[in-house]
């Protein structure tokens, strides 16, 4: 019997120290994980500083064939809103990195997602977004007909029972982009959604950033560099013993889906209320009667994630 193909992804990212664990995560797990590219987006810094990121981040891994895209600088309707509050003025603050040798690609971004949704198999790439969805809402509106191509859509964002983390009421990514938001959700394709519900439960505590840096390798090294520098603000603003680590749980998902539960429910994009603008409303008790168009995940099994994270970690150089 022939070994199973590896699951052919794209991921769209604003890296971030979080967005830079996830692409690792990836990048370290060739025989599950096909990725075709990755893009970036405006975000928690703006786009130059997040499409340089993304290839500090390739050539740490070593995977120098993996081509990078800049996607949108900017949100659909809205005035950008950044995070080098918790980021850093580079977004990818802590290690030292050295600057990309590996160009950007001249196709932009939103071009190159359409692009190799339509000249694929249906339904045999999924879409990792791990920042604002401005990207993937650009794609869907300049060509409808992906929605019927895309596997799944796999994001980080939004909040129910957690609530906001940029606002009372909303997820950062989110909210930096709602209209973008509310076209994906509304596009139909499969969409699982790992929220702050999640995300913070999956908690970088000492003992956990302890191990990953002991594993001894340079993506070790940068991997706690990056997590003890982003780390500082919320764990001040929380209080707890370890800071939420988000993006990584994407990938995890399509890596081990049994560490996650949670159920298919209807999820709606707050766009217009001033005190609620990016809010998920999230259907989870389906109490509205709407169609269900997502899987909400609710927990994590944190132990086994950072397992299954270091695990892989370990793998690179």
């Amino acid at each position: 019997m022939s070994a199973k193909a590896p699951r052919k992804i794209i991921i769209d990212t604003d890296p971030g120290q979080d967005d830079a664990v996830a692409i690792l995560l990836a990048l370290a797990s060739p025989e599950e994980l096909d990725v075709l590219g990755i893009v970036a987006v405006a975000g928690n810094v703006g786009l130059h500083h997040n499409a340089t990121n993304a290839r500090k981040i390739v050539e740490l891994s070593g995977r120098t064939n993996i081509p990078v895209y800049a996607g949108c600088s900017r949100p659909m309707r809205r005035h950008l809103v950044t995070a080098e509050h918790v980021h850093g003025d580079t977004g990818l603050n802590g290690p030292d990195l050295p600057d990309p040798t590996i160009p950007l690609k001249d196709q932009h971004g939103v071009d190159y997602i359409i692009e190799t949704l339509m000249n694929a198999e249906p339904r045999t790439i999924t879409l990792c977004t791990l920042g604002p969805l401005t990207n993937i809402g650009m794609a869907l509106i300049k060509e409808p007909r992906i929605a019927d191509r895309i596997q799944e859509i796999v994001m980080m964002g939004g909040a129910y029972f957690e609530v906001g983390n940029i606002t009372p009421a909303a997820e950062f990514n989110i909210y930096v982009d709602p209209e973008a938001a509310d076209v994906v959700m509304r596009c139909g394709a499969p969409i699982t959604i790992q929220s702050l519900d999640v995300t913070h439960a999956v908690q970088s505590t000492p003992a956990r950033l302890d191990a990953i840096r002991a594993l001894g390798n340079k993506s070790g090294e940068a991997v706690h560099a990056m997590l003890t520098f982003s780390e500082t603000f919320d764990l001040k603003k929380y209080g707890w013993e370890g800071a939420p680590l988000h993006d990584p749980t994407v990938i995890a998902y399509l890596l081990q889906p049994d560490l996650f539960e949670g159920r298919h429910c209807n999820v709606t994009i707050e766009t217009a209320s001033e005190l609620t603008v990016g809010m998920t409303v999230c259907d989870y008790w389906h109490v509205t009667g709407r169609a269900y168009n997502a899987t909400w995940m609710r927990s994590v099994n944190a132990d086994g994630f950072y397992t299954l994270l270091n695990d892989r970690l370990a793998r690179l150089p």
